[in-house]
């Protein structure tokens, strides 16, 4: 089964709130919310994937430096085993906007479970409610 490399980041405004962002219509797990990220590129780091995934899907701009690892999620799905290194982050600069299409909500941390996630992002809300 093939591991699938994948990076998010909690996002967590001056309130403690966290950022998630709803899969648009036409992906998998198309409507199911989920902590910004994507796949981490050959030859790139999970940490420079957050970089260009932020930039590219909510238009923003942080650095490595500001990217704290906080837990990992490891899921087999029926096509592909999913890592998922994932980190907070507190610091940015630009106001996060949707650039392809999907919704966003910041979610406060004891109100996470109201929203549906894809697997692998359910066992994150302890670390994350901990961590905040």
């Amino acid at each position: 089964m093939k591991t699938l490399l994948v990076a998010a980041v909690a996002l967590i405004d001056a309130d403690g709130r966290v950022l998630l962002a709803q899969r648009p219509e036409g992906k998998s797990m198309a409507g199911l919310w989920e902590f910004p990220g994507g796949k981490v590129e050959p030859g790139e780091t999970p940490e420079a994937a957050l970089i260009r995934e932020l930039h590219e899907e909510l238009g923003i701009d942080t650095w490595t430096s500001c990217l704290a690892p906080l837990t990992f999620a490891s899921h087999g799905y029926p096509d592909f085993h999913l890592l998922m290194p994932v980190f907070a982050c507190r610091r940015w600069t630009g106001i996060a906007r949707p650039q392809e299409g999907q919704r966003l909500a910041w979610v406060r941390a004891a109100d996470l479970r109201s929203y549906p996630m894809p697997p692998a992002d359910v066992p994150l809300i302890p670390a994350l409610q901990m961590w905040l």
